[in-house]
């Protein structure tokens, strides 16, 4: 599936890239995820990233797809954070999303419920911070208002929702449900598991990539 070039932060790329890849994986994750965390982890903080980007840049485009689960609510806030960056920097979203993951448990149900949805939306904000994103921009497009929008209309979202409804959009579409997802080549590659080794990733990629 095409990717917006608004999202573009979610690719990862090389100087390689992109027009002459055949090829594109897509990794349907969610930041509340502990097998999505599992999953990213392998790929974008151990070696497999260079393998991905150097030997494979050329042939192969990796995508991260925000995909929100919604009966987990913070889901939804974790990745309008997500869309925050790659609003306002779209070079530091596999930084961003790194730390987050790392935190991840701190944004499970138990750790979310007291807090209002802006204490949430401050928490966010501030990990942004940390990978070198302007804080104050990112709380600046995550916070809800408490007054009524000048047509009195209550609902008011905040100013990534647009976007946060383009990727629901997307991702429906192509019908995921469970995370992680992987489709390569538009279809959903079922035999690859969260719980894939560096190795067990490479082999797939030697017969499917570089074999193809």
């Amino acid at each position: 599936m095409a990717l917006p070039p608004k999202f573009a932060g979610q690719k990862l790329a090389s100087s390689a890239i992109q027009p002459a890849a055949v090829h594109t994986l897509e990794l349907y994750l969610d930041y509340v995820c502990p097998f999505s965390a599992k999953m990213f982890k392998t790929i974008y903080t151990t070696p497999l990233r260079q393998t991905l980007t150097s030997k494979y840049g050329s042939s192969l485009v990796t995508i991260f797809r925000q995909q929100i689960q919604p009966w987990h609510p913070s889901s939804t806030l974790t990745h309008e954070a997500g869309v925050a960056v790659l609003r306002l920097a779209p070079d530091k979203f596999l930084d961003f999303s790194t730390k987050l993951f790392d935190q991840q448990k701190s944004f499970f149900d138990v750790n979310v419920v007291n807090e209002t949805r802006n204490a949430t939306y401050k928490r966010l904000a501030k990990i942004a911070g940390e990978v070198g994103v302007d804080e104050e921009k990112v709380y600046g497009l995550l916070e809800i208002g408490d007054k009524p929008a000048e047509d009195g209309g209550l609902n008011t979202g905040n100013g990534v929702t647009n976007d946060v409804k383009v990727l629901v959009k997307m991702n429906r579409l192509v019908g995921v449900h469970v995370t992680p997802t992987v489709v390569f080549d538009g279809v959903v590659a079922n035999e690859i598991s969260s719980s894939w080794s560096v190795e067990q990733w490479e082999e797939w990629l030697g017969k499917n990539v570089a074999g193809a």
